[in-house]
């Protein structure tokens, strides 16, 4: 069982409560960010389904279709969108080396470059797809198993991440930052809805799911069943506040949720932590494999001159 965290309420460690979104979502929730990866990957959606006949042809059939100067991995579209997938996999690797080498902070903070990171990723599978065909042989579908592998992970670990209580900047915070951020929501709460931070406290508090030094699956179960737990008890904390007014209600949600979220995440943060290293160790080696065949491929391409621009 999980202790709460406490800090007491003179305590020297001090830590302003930002009201804007985290840091980390900020640049995902930019009308123009999602405006364009929306776009890219309806377009390629709308391509697929328009172009199904040609997709599910065989192969004989598909060299005499009008279409296939178009939609074959060597055709007009189709090796633009592998030209556009080569670019965003480069993308994706750089992502690493902005965690490693400091000099690259002027470029954003790490926690943007691992939302813009999941999100570009996300679209690999769709415009890998189109410029495969859909058809998948040989190297090029041992790249693509890799591929979709990575982007399940990714997706995975970048819930896994969201898990470990941070700064606005996506720096993580240590336990005397989070007791001291829990005391400050605990007392604007209880401001805006006449209890006692006790009470409040008391009222958001939710059992562990999972024990300390449990498996790596149970502990992930038990991060997903925290998640819901909470969502549950702010859920039934704002209700209570029916009294207030509708404006009152969604801000006191807000700083409920957080508190919530941060006093789960210091009780499971070691087993947090132990879990995102071993996703690690599970995640280079699927981004490895596709970065080697993803090479090959477009090095035996462009040497056999099989392209459209040249």
């Amino acid at each position: 069982m999980g202790a709460s965290v406490h800090t007491p309420m003179d305590a020297t460690v001090s830590i302003s409560v930002d009201r804007s979104p985290p840091a980390d979502r900020r640049w995902f929730g930019r009308r123009w960010g999602q405006v364009i990866l929306g776009t890219v990957a309806v377009s390629l959606a709308v391509i697929t389904v328009l172009s199904l006949p040609y997709y599910t042809a065989p192969s004989a059939v598909r060299v005499r279709s009008p279409l296939h100067r178009w939609l074959a991995p060597s055709g007009y579209l189709g090796q633009t969108a592998g030209i556009l997938a080569f670019l965003i996999f480069l993308f994706l690797w750089m992502y690493p080396f902005r965690k490693k080498l400091r000099w690259l902070a002027f470029t954003g903070a790490i926690a943007k470059w691992l939302d813009v990171h999941v999100a570009t990723a996300i679209l690999m599978p769709l415009i890998v797809g189109v410029h495969a065909g859909w058809r998948f042989e040989g190297l090029i579908g041992l790249g693509y198993g890799a591929i979709l592998v990575v982007c399940a992970s990714g997706v995975i670990g970048r819930y896994i991440y969201s898990r470990i209580p941070r700064s606005k900047s996506g720096v993580e915070l240590d336990m005397g930052q989070v007791g001291a951020e829990r005391r400050t929501l605990l007392t604007e709460i209880a401001a805006g809805t006449r209890l006692t931070p006790d009470e409040v406290e008391r009222r958001l508090a939710t059992e562990p799911s999972v024990e300390e030094g449990a498996g790596l699956l149970r502990t992930f179960a038990g991060l997903a069943r925290d998640d819901f737990n909470r969502w549950r008890a702010v859920h039934r904390f704002a209700a209570d506040m029916s009294q207030l007014d509708k404006k009152t209600i969604r801000r006191v949600a807000k700083l409920a949720s957080r508190e919530a979220a941060l006093t789960q995440q210091a009780r499971m943060l070691a087993a947090t932590q132990r879990v995102f290293r071993f996703w690690h160790v599970a995640h280079r080696p699927f981004a490895i494999t596709a970065l080697v065949a993803v090479v090959v491929h477009v090095a035996v391409v462009v040497a056999l001159g099989a392209t459209w621009f040249w």
